[in-house]
């Protein structure tokens, strides 16, 4: 990492207007529906005064109720398009985990937990009794401007970086990222704290199950936009000398997806709590 790059980064620090807007304006976007068509009357006169839960509820709780016409849309590709920054030496991802606790360290004052986007990637095994390569790449991302690619498999988990990743004060989320903190645990004996599974969030806020809610339908759910995973580059080797552009790009966007899906969840209530404003409106409801 240079000098200058090293600079800008610094420069980041919390999240910048154009941030917040694009978070704005994904969770309009995710809740528009529950903003309209409040509830239902029914057009049954012996049924006139029952009460119902509003239609953008009942969407919520059964989501994307008619697969075809949702796969008949043509979506717009998510994609990272920040600065990535790529690390493979011990030395390399030492200064990249020093530099991020210090923009964290400076951004703190405004909030009262900072947020990274986290998930890693490894080489599948398809050949039985054979096991899966170890934890090889994990990144990391804050903001819409930087996403940091480590190419752990070739440097280590150092001291800096297992500082970060044991910190309980820095939230890590990501989808399924339990399974991944037990990974790098087996892998690498560093113990991930502080994190937060985005397909449980989504449950309480969407409804359904968590296994429902991963990375793909919940980028297609709350912003409209299509989350490519090829297998040629997520079952490939990430244990290569050097990642391609081709990988660096899809592991920045699985980081980055990651905290800015994190960001629109926390902007939409409860199911719970949904349900129960949308239950308060009904209160005088009657018929003519």
């Amino acid at each position: 990492m240079g000098g200058q790059e090293q600079d800008e980064w610094e420069e980041e620090q919390g999240l910048a207007d154009e941030d917040l807007r694009a978070i704005d304006d994904a969770i309009e976007s995710a809740t528009k529906k529950r903003r309209s068509d409040d509830f239902v009357e029914s057009s049954n006169p012996q049924r006139s005064r029952s009460r119902r839960l509003p239609r953008s509820i009942v969407a919520l709780q059964h989501p994307n109720p008619n697969p075809l016409s949702r796969c008949e849309m043509r979506l717009s590709v998510m994609k990272f398009g920040g600065r990535i920054l790529y690390s493979k030496t011990a030395i390399d991802v030492e200064q990249a985990a020093n530099h991020l606790l210090h923009t964290i360290a400076n951004s703190k004052s405004k909030k009262t937990q900072f947020v990274l986007g986290f998930d890693i990637e490894w080489r599948p095994s398809f050949t039985k009794g054979v096991s899966p390569g170890k934890a090889a790449v994990m990144q990391i991302c804050g903001d819409t401007s930087h996403c940091h690619v480590m190419h752990i498999f070739h440097s280590g988990i150092p001291k800096s970086l297992q500082l970060l990743l044991e910190d309980p004060t820095l939230l890590k989320v990501g989808a399924g990222i339990a399974n991944d903190a037990v990974k790098v645990f087996k892998d690498y004996n560093v113990s991930i704290k502080a994190v937060e599974d985005l397909s449980y969030l989504a449950k309480q806020k969407l409804g359904g199950g968590p296994h429902q809610w991963g990375l793909g339908p919940l980028t297609k759910k709350l912003i409209s936009k299509e989350l490519r995973k090829p297998n040629k580059i997520k079952l490939g080797n990430w244990e290569t000398n050097f990642l391609s552009k081709e990988q660096l790009d899809y592991a920045a966007t699985d980081a980055f997806a990651s905290w800015y899906l994190y960001q629109v969840l926390e902007g939409l209530p409860n199911l719970e709590v949904a349900a129960c404003q949308g239950s308060e409106k009904l209160e005088g409801v009657t018929s003519e």
